[in-house]
């Protein structure tokens, strides 16, 4: 995938913010993409399937350079849907989990997301087959980034402008510090951040959305 870089979009901020040298221009978008990113979980990417190891509860994403996950969108584990859990309600079904004892190993079901670099998988893998994980997730830049996917970045473009100046603006004795404006980037932010998010859930093909309750087990 094509990646452009932040320092791209410092054009976009800098008559807004007067003096503010490119290192910090750049820092702030950065910052702003990030938090996007968080928001509206447009960056979604489809990860190379992961093979389980047996007896061994956790694996590593599969992500491209310069980013991490978010989030966990789908998951299925050799062709079957695996729903994603929390922690607390991975316990509640597997009291016991991860303990890879013989005894408890079993097909794994579920899929929990434990931190950006990491997801486990529940029960605890046995060995009567080799497992494979498919995995739609939700990306965003690591905080080193120079760049991100250019498609999703030309996609919320001026959700990070608005984020990106709301944070530059509200600086303290800066030649381009301007509380009131940082006042109507942010409201601005937080409509177009929603929105973004609403179009990402219904999707470009504008399908509708569906409610419905998850399996029992």
């Amino acid at each position: 995938m094509a990646t452009r870089l932040f320092s791209d979009m410092v054009n976009r901020l800098s008559p807004s913010a007067p003096g503010a040298p490119q290192p910090v221009l750049v820092a702030a978008i950065r910052s702003a993409a990030i938090d996007a990113c968080e928001r509206t979980l447009a960056w979604r990417y489809e990860q190379p399937d992961v093979t389980l190891t047996t007896a061994v509860e956790s694996a590593a994403y599969a992500v491209p350079a310069e980013t991490e996950v978010h989030a966990i969108l789908t998951a299925s584990i050799n062709g079957v849907t695996a729903p994603s859990l929390t922690l607390e309600a991975v316990h509640a079904r597997y009291p016991k989990y991860p303990d890879n004892s013989a005894s408890e190993l079993s097909q794994p079901r579920f899929v929990t997301h434990v931190d950006p670099d990491t997801f486990y998988v529940v029960p605890v893998p046995d060995a009567v087959s080799t497992y494979l994980v498919a995995m739609f997730v939700a990306l965003k830049p690591l905080r080193t980034a120079t760049g991100m996917d250019q498609a999703i970045m030309d996609e919320l473009e001026n959700v990070i402008v608005h984020g990106a100046l709301q944070e530059l603006l509200v600086m303290p004795e800066r030649t381009w510090s301007d509380k009131e404006l940082a006042a109507y980037h942010a409201k601005q932010y937080a409509f177009k951040s929603a929105e973004r998010r609403a179009r990402t859930n219904v999707g470009a093909g504008r399908a509708s959305l569906t409610a419905y309750a998850p399996p029992l087990a």
